[in-house]
């Protein structure tokens, strides 16, 4: 039962905003490309995959991230007590985990067509990579972005088979969606992160985070406009916009707190109920 609990929390199953912020990207590029108008259990059956594949692959990168900055993490108040950190699970029982769920997911994965197939693994030394960046740019969040978005491509050719500039464009403006929220959840680091020398978007902007972040949630809103006009959707579409930016730029940018470790992680974990925003604004504006 120890064991369990160590898994559980090394993978940060018990906090599945993780998860979810990987889980919605995969979701709107699905729906961009689904057909409503046809049986709809393809689309049920795709989701479920997607969303599976997101949980095995985000638990894996947490052990992944750990292992790359257990000599960090030890030296920072929020993360020193983390199970490869802490010493309680050793790096190679770490690898073994990471590598299980890694199979795990290559089996979700094969389900899908050969293009999506390949992208995906094409997107593995991304996904590897990225707890490396914050030791040499300040920008591991627009990396960040890159990979966690990436599904939302995987959810495009998982229907059409095929790129063109529909995904293209979402993808693109959801790489800033990313960077803005994770410079959020940055802020509750700055200190420690300062001290150990580690860099990030938080520490770059951290004279002028409101502004950095209207310019992130701008780019991602126009994307989202973008996409309606190519894509031709309803005009009820264009109403759920305004909650997606009321979201964006009243509840979390005009509340932001960046002093305020526990402002900072209620609004990053409020991107979990964007993200289902935006899922429904999609769906909307496809089918009314």
């Amino acid at each position: 039962m120890e064991q369990i609990k160590l898994f559980i929390e090394l993978t940060r199953l018990k906090r599945p905003i993780g998860y979810m912020l990987l889980f919605w990207p995969c979701a709107w590029g699905l729906t961009l490309a689904y057909d409503f108008n046809g049986e709809k259990t393809t689309y049920i059956f795709y989701i479920s995959l997607f969303f599976v594949g997101a949980i095995l692959m985000r638990s894996a990168g947490c052990i992944i991230n750990d292992i790359a900055d257990r000599k960090f993490d030890n030296k920072v108040f929020r993360t020193k007590n983390r199970p490869i950190a802490s010493g309680k699970v050793s790096v190679i029982k770490g690898i073994i985990y990471s590598s299980i769920l890694c199979l795990f997911a290559f089996l979700v994965l094969i389900q899908f067509n050969y293009l999506t197939i390949i992208l995906a693994l094409g997107s593995m030394p991304l996904a590897f990579t990225y707890p490396l960046m914050k030791r040499y740019t300040y920008w591991p969040q627009l990396f960040l972005g890159i990979t966690f978005n990436y599904g939302l491509i995987l959810g495009w050719t998982s229907i059409e088979n095929d790129i063109n500039i529909v995904p293209i464009i979402l993808y693109f403006g959801a790489i800033f969606w990313t960077l803005g929220f994770d410079t959020i959840y940055g802020f509750q680091d700055i200190k420690d992160d300062e001290i150990i020398g580690l860099k990030s978007t938080s520490i770059k902007f951290k004279s002028k985070p409101h502004l950095f972040l209207k310019l992130c949630y701008a780019i991602f809103l126009i994307s989202l406009f973008m996409v309606s006009f190519v894509m031709e959707f309803s005009k009820f579409y264009y109403f759920t916009l305004i909650i997606v930016s009321f979201h964006m730029f009243y509840f979390q940018i005009n509340r932001l707190k960046i002093e305020n470790s526990k402002n900072c992680l209620e609004i990053f974990k409020s991107n979990n109920l964007l993200g289902f925003i935006v899922l429904i604004s999609l769906i909307i504006g496809k089918t009314l």
